[in-house]
């Protein structure tokens, strides 16, 4: 079955639209990817696809050198307050972060700002050596407003985070690992094979254990237990879960069956 994310013709992305996956590569290679107020109105169609069709979601932005240089200066130069408060770029982060199946960022290169924030707001994450992040907002005039403020410090720690938002420090691939904050660190030319070997035992799981898993996990502190406790309810009720377990279980006997 085909399915088709959104209307237009994309114009700042590249779209594979797949059964089980949404790949998306951000290709405005001549501004380094910058998110501009367009690639971010296409982003949320695709997240709308996703939310009415729940798939996972890999980004990426090639194997270029260059994930996402932050965010478009030259419209970020003319916004003022109230744009601001709109939170154009924190939105879109924040509608990412809710989908309903894992998304992965497969990043090579720079990731700074925006394009830093892009990848903070995405559950798993996976690397090339040259990759590099960083928050240069404050050189700019601003701060790292989209995420990375408390996102970040929940990622590699309030330490780490200081460092990076406010010494202008930025993560380099074995930094990224060591705190913690990508899964993996590949060569370019496997980032994307990696991203869907991910996916595809992602893919195996339960649809709704994991939809539920997201959701106690990005759930706040006082909602546990009792979130947990009624997510486990309901997938103790959930036919799927039968399935599994006797499958497995049938397994299990059929290879004692064979030892003995």
């Amino acid at each position: 079955m085909t399915h088709s994310p959104a209307g237009p013709t994309w114009t700042t992305l590249e779209v594979d639209d797949r059964d089980d996956r949404v790949v998306v590569r951000l290709n405005r290679p001549q501004e380094r990817n910058a998110i501009s107020k367009e690639m971010v109105d296409e982003l949320h169609q695709v997240c709308a696809a996703l939310e009415t069709d729940p798939r996972v979601l890999i980004v990426t932005g090639g194997a270029e050198g260059t994930f996402a240089g932050g965010a478009d200066i030259g419209e970020l130069r003319d916004r003022g307050r109230d744009d601001a408060l709109a939170g154009v770029n924190l939105r879109l982060f924040e509608r990412i972060r809710a989908l309903p199946l894992p998304t992965i960022a497969a990043i090579d290169g720079y990731a700074l700002g925006g394009g830093a924030e892009l990848a903070y707001s995405c559950d798993l994450r996976i690397i090339t050596e040259r990759t590099v992040f960083g928050q240069p907002e404050p050189r700019l005039g601003i701060m790292a407003g989209a995420g990375a403020a408390w996102r970040l410090p929940q990622l590699v720690g309030e330490s780490v985070a200081k460092q990076v938002l406010l010494a202008g420090a930025q993560l380099d691939a074995e930094q990224s690992r060591q705190h913690g904050l990508v899964l993996d660190v590949v060569p370019p030319t496997e980032l994307l094979e990696r991203a869907h070997e991910i996916a595809n035992r992602i893919v195996r799981d339960s649809a709704l254990a994991l939809r539920l898993s997201k959701l106690a996990v990005d759930a706040p502190e006082q909602a546990h237990p009792r979130l947990d406790l009624v997510a486990q309810a309901v997938l103790f009720e959930d036919e799927d879960k039968h399935h599994r377990m006797t499958a497995f279980l049938d397994k299990r006997r059929q290879r004692r069956e064979s030892d003995s």
